[in-house]
């Protein structure tokens, strides 16, 4: 003897009642950890030298605001947040250069830096903190100055970067605190 199905119910909708799949995954939560996990690397690579971190971080914290539809945190709040950023990627770049200027650098010099720094990247940590200052000494040997005025210019180049790191952490810090804050609120 078959079963009948109940008034108003079909076989397909009893079949779909039995049905043991899962229901479909909430993908909001993975996007919230994704945008953790850009924030997090942002602010670690603020601490190198000549990195983009900071752009990397405000990514981060742009995907979470639109996750959230901007409800805790705003447009306006973005917006600053991405000044804070612009200004980090202009003064890591001037410091350096500042650096060698103060103590004489040429062109070659300048030039010589940022190929170090390039060429750092390939080596880690080490070469992007010591390939500035080669890049610098190079670069002012080349253009005929003495070893002793060559390794002043590579050292001002090397202090520069890093008041530009030290500014970069900064700012990395008032964007994380302001970005908890507006979390919390």
């Amino acid at each position: 003897m078959q079963a009948t199905p109940a008034q108003g119910e079909s076989h397909q909708s009893r079949r779909e009642s039995h049905c043991s799949y899962p229901a479909p995954m909430d993908w909001t939560i993975l996007w919230y950890v994704i945008a953790g996990i850009i924030i997090v690397a942002g602010f670690v690579g603020s601490i190198l030298p000549n990195l983009p971190g900071i752009p990397v971080m405000f990514g981060g914290m742009l995907l979470a605001a639109w996750l959230g539809h901007f409800r805790k945190i705003p447009v306006w709040l973005i917006v600053i947040l991405g000044v804070l950023a612009a200004f980090s990627i202009v003064f890591d770049f001037l410091s350096g250069t500042w650096g060698a200027k103060r103590y004489g650098a040429s062109k070659a010099a300048i030039w010589g830096a940022l190929l170090g720094t390039l060429a750092g990247l390939f080596f880690g940590i080490p070469g992007l903190l010591l390939g500035p200052f080669a890049g610098a000494v190079i670069g002012q040997l080349v253009s005929g100055s003495p070893i002793e005025h060559a390794a002043k210019v590579g050292f001002g180049t090397w202090i520069g970067l890093l008041i530009g790191t030290a500014i970069k952490l900064g700012v990395a810090f008032m964007m994380l605190g302001t970005f908890a804050l507006a979390l919390a609120i």
